[in-house]
């Protein structure tokens, strides 16, 4: 452990300071632990001998107990008996704080620019009591001569080893219930929104909407971009320079910032190594036609990290009547089967035929498809599997497992509980709303998910809600729109790293950017909702740690080693490169040491590699993203059909659900509550259309809350949907040359002392002020400050150096 040198920078107090105040500004839901390797702590996989009291919960595995005893003994050799005798449980309780799940504040590891301690911080009445008859022990504890030369000086002695944040000193956090009545669980803040971090993994990405790994041993991941790209990376995240897979001259797709067509899925053959197989799901089109294409491909016989694009097999091709509700999911069950996840053909209402295509048996559209495409050379490019539900029924297809789907966006398998295998085999999908909810269904063969009958767990056609034979399922979770517009949906997390986060189901919003979870109660069967959020103050800022992320989810992903990451982008255009991959962190527990190595089997790389560059930075923040304060999420009611007609919802005729973008597209952002910052000086007589930007302090130029003049007065643009382009505008108008993103949630703070004077701004980005956008009509909104909307804007190009 690296000691403090004297006359090397400032003194500890002043190195101490700033850190302290913002650890005592993050302690109000109980303080993250971390290590001196700024990971957290964790159970060790047995218990220790010398540091036995931290045999439950710390930060030693058993090797570096036995290095403290090592270090005791050498202790008790040196120093005087008389001296030692009186003062060896002090030296083991020093020692021993390595082990604490607090060695982190304990030895002001938080700050990695800071030398850490080679003391732990000690409370005053703790350090006034050894100093009486132990000080000579330190001269053999530590080798710092500064605190050597405070020897004969008890005050500053016992300072110089204080910590400014005295909830963490040695013993009293011992005793803290604040601290350790959450030690080890994933932290709630006041709200109950889940503190989690995040590692980025991988950048520069246009439109990231898969990311999956062939289960072939190498540990691999594999990327697919919308407009048809798909690379390789290797686990020490390298890219392989050329593409693994090539698609872009025949995917049909476009860069306007809503479509939804373009290379939408991919899965390898479980017995890819063996068969070097993989399928793709994309869109393709002629004139005014287009279809979803499904289709077979080999992997290079000469170069592993390369597909034969020779080799496409067309497996399976459905007509598409619009260009909106495409699905693209594909996934292999351990039953060896193909899953193929469609939209219901697009539009609104799922207009087609008397019951649309999602109730219609007979259409592939809607529906959740199983086919087995095991096959010889001279086959059928695909079978029927005999224990499809609807095999012999003369009105439906036999490809056709579940139907009643609107247009599932992302689905996954549970790989079940690691020990007991409990969950094996469940299929979640995230099916996007209409106008009113998005849900999450467990999907299960032969059922009908109530598209078009039912939106979320409400009647949306009220003729199919009350006709009995629908026999529909309901979602094991919907929300509303004010949560969210587009659900994406996620996995069960069942990886090594981080146990608390086994079981918990994690999906977000392509919309609003949200991050949300859910865990289930196996009495009662319910599912409990929690947010997740960045861990506030301290609890992310480590090397290697982010706290932040690009708003629109896309969709989710697991490792081969079952790790869960998320792929998100701040501008949701299939041509624009800002998608980043995130890694999924539990700050306050990982596995032992060791337990999650992998060893990935060799591959031979053949192109040359990119080595991954971070782009991300930490954002220091006083407050976690808060959960919604409006807008609850729906429960499950009891289950009955309606006694008396409701009104039926308008559809929006239309407006295409986004997958992965919409045409007019609503950017989400992250709730944070800023500091609220104040106004600067108006100008004596402002423009109409005026915008000026106010900022918390702390932050630079360029990032703040949007407020503008109009009618003679300033006030604030309050929209739920602000997007890049109505960013754009006002960044041009404030002289900057570029935007970096659209913030909202009051993310820069609330203009709760000024009128909310636009809402529903629609801007085509080439605008000269933000009232020559469309909008609500000055002063008419149906917001509140919480939604107040603000911009990051950039003098430097964000594709060449981003802040």
């Amino acid at each position: 452990m690296a000691g403090r040198r004297a006359g090397a920078g400032p003194g500890p107090r002043a190195l101490l300071v700033p850190l302290a105040l913002l650890t005592l500004r993050a302690l109000g839901a109980a303080g993250h632990p971390q290590c001196l390797d700024f990971r957290p702590p964790f159970r060790p996989p047995r218990p220790l001998r010398f540091c036995s009291q931290y045999s439950a919960f710390g930060c030693c595995a058993p090797e570096q107990d036995a290095a403290l005893a090592g270090r005791f003994g050498a202790l008790a050799a040196r120093v005087d008996a008389g001296l030692w005798a009186a003062c060896a449980g002090y030296a083991l309780d020093l020692l021993c704080q390595e082990c604490s799940p607090y060695a982190a504040h304990l030895y002001d590891a938080e700050d990695p620019s800071t030398p850490l301690r080679t003391v732990p911080g000690l409370c005053e009445d703790y350090c006034l009591d050894m100093w009486q008859t132990c000080r000579g022990l330190f001269r053999h504890l530590s080798p710092d001569r500064e605190l050597w030369a405070l020897e004969g000086n008890r005050a500053k002695f016992c300072r110089y080893l204080s910590l400014h944040d005295t909830d963490y000193c040695f013993p009293h956090l011992l005793v803290n219930e604040n601290l350790n009545s959450n030690l080890g669980r994933v932290v709630a803040d006041a709200k109950g929104c889940l503190q989690l971090c995040l590692e980025e993994v991988a950048n520069g990405l246009r439109n990231p909407v898969a990311m999956v790994h062939a289960q072939d041993g190498t540990h691999r991941f594999f990327v697919a971009e919308q407009v048809g790209l798909v690379w390789a990376y290797l686990p020490d995240r390298s890219r392989v320079e050329k593409p693994f897979l090539n698609l872009s001259q025949a995917v049909l797709t476009s860069p306007w910032e809503g479509d939804e067509r373009g290379f939408l899925g991919i899965a390898f053959h479980p017995r890819f190594r063996h068969n070097g197989q993989l399928f793709v799901y994309y869109s393709v089109g002629v004139d005014f036609q287009e279809w979803i294409r499904i289709s077979e491909f080999r992997v290079s016989e000469d170069d592993m990290n390369t597909v034969d694009h020779s080799s496409e097999r067309i497996i399976l091709e459905i007509e598409e009547p619009a260009s909106n509700h495409n699905g693209g999911q594909l996934l292999f069950g351990d039953d060896g089967y193909l899953y193929i996840f469609t939209g219901d053909g697009g539009m609104a209402g799922d207009p087609f035929g008397k019951f649309g295509n999602a109730q219609n048996k007979s259409a592939l559209l809607g529906k959740v498809l199983r086919i087995d495409v095991e096959r010889s050379e001279r086959g059928p490019p695909y079978r029927i599997p005999p224990d499809n539900p609807f095999v012999g029924d003369p009105a439906a297809r036999p490809e056709v497992y579940a139907l009643g789907v609107r247009n599932m966006w992302r689905c996954s398998f549970d790989r079940g509980d690691p020990v007991s295998g409990a969950g094996r085999g469940r299929l979640f999908c995230g099916d996007v709303g209409q106008n009113k909810f998005e849900e999450v269904d467990l999907v299960e063969r032969g059922r009908n998910y109530g598209w078009r009958a039912r939106e979320g767990f409400e009647c949306y056609d009220l003729k199919l809600c009350a006709n009995a034979s629908l026999d529909d399922v309901l979602p094991i979770f919907a929300y509303p729109h004010k949560l969210g517009k587009s659900v994406t949906g996620g996995y069960v997390y069942r990886g090594c790293e981080y146990p608390n986060l086994n079981g918990l189901y994690i999906f977000g919003d392509f919309m609003s950017g949200r991050l949300m979870s859910l865990q289930e109660n196996r009495g009662t069967g319910q599912w409990q909702y929690n947010e997740l959020c960045m861990g506030r103050g301290q609890t992310c800022a480590f090397p290697g740690l982010i706290n932040n992320y690009h708003p629109h989810i896309i969709s989710f992903a697991e490792d081969e080693a079952g790790e869960l990451y998320f792929m998100s982008t701040s501008m949701p255009s299939a041509t624009a490169a800002h998608g980043v991959i995130y890694k999924i962190s539990d700050p306050s527990r990982r596995a032992p040491p060791g337990k999650c190595q992998i060893q990935p089997a060799q591959v031979k790389v053949r192109s040359r590699l990119i080595h991954f560059v971070p782009k991300e930075k930490f954002i220091r923040r006083a407050e976690s993203t808060p959960r919604p304060t409006a807008g609850a999420p729906t429960k499950v009611p009891r289950r009955g059909r309606p006694t008396a007609p409701r009104p039926v919802p308008t559809p929006r005729p239309t407006r295409p659900t986004p997958r992965p973008a919409r045409p007019t597209p609503h950017p989400g952002g992250r709730r944070v509550n800023g500091r609220r910052g104040r106004p600067g000086k108006e100008k004596p007589s402002p423009s109409n259309g005026a915008v000026r930007l106010v900022r918390p302090a702390g932050l630079s130029a360029g990032r703040g809350r949007v407020e503008v003049f109009a009618g003679g007065r300033w006030g604030t643009v309050c929209d739920d949907g602000w997007d890049f382009k109505a960013a754009t505008v006002v960044c041009r108008q404030l002289g900057f040359a570029h935007v970096l993103r659209a913030t909202k949630r009051a993310e820069f703070g609330e203009g709760r002392s000024l009128p909310i004077l636009l809402d529903n701004v629609r801007c085509a980005g080439q605008e000269k002020t933000l009232l020559e956008c469309e909008h609500a009509g000055l002063g008419t909104h149906n917001c509140r400050h919480e939604e107040d909307a603000g911009v990051v804007c950039s003098h430097q190009d964000p594709d060449l150096e981003r802040p």
